[in-house]
């Protein structure tokens, strides 16, 4: 099981091959490497543009194909109500949206928005991915 806490406005992506029984995931917490060049030098899986590539990059290592990715995404959230200028969580979806769009990879399931923090789980065996959130858990 891989697993991931204190999803806020940051974003989960958890990637499964059933055919290769193969699972990653990433937890970003901003758009864009270009507000801190050397942090993502160091910390690319900080940031969506450097990081989700790794990811891929990560499964085609281990003998996953494209068409047999499983994608889901969790996270995204505004907690604070953070509406105005920032809104990272937002911001964290749409380059994520941008990036998948142009690489034609498509989300079977996500859990985003909203004013929550979410833990992300997904269970590389079986592929199972769940969300717990104020108490809950449900399959994503």
């Amino acid at each position: 099981m891989i697993v991931t806490y204190a999803l806020g406005s940051c974003i989960a992506v958890l990637v499964h091959d059933p055919v290769r029984v193969a699972g990653g995931m990433i937890h970003y917490m901003l758009p864009l490497s270009e507000t801190s060049p050397e942090k993502a030098k160091t910390k690319p899986a900080m940031f969506a543009d450097t990081g989700i590539p790794l990811l891929f990059q990560s499964m085609y290592k281990l003998g996953c194909r494209k068409q047999d990715l499983v994608v889901k995404v969790a996270g995204g959230g505004a907690l604070y109500d953070d509406k105005g200028l920032f809104s990272i969580g937002k911001r964290n979806y749409t380059i994520l949206r941008k990036m998948f769009w142009k690489s034609s990879v498509i989300i079977k399931a996500e859990d985003v928005g909203g004013a929550k923090s979410r833990t992300a789980r997904l269970y590389v065996g079986t592929g199972r991915c769940t969300i717990s959130s104020q108490g809950a858990e449900t399959e994503l």
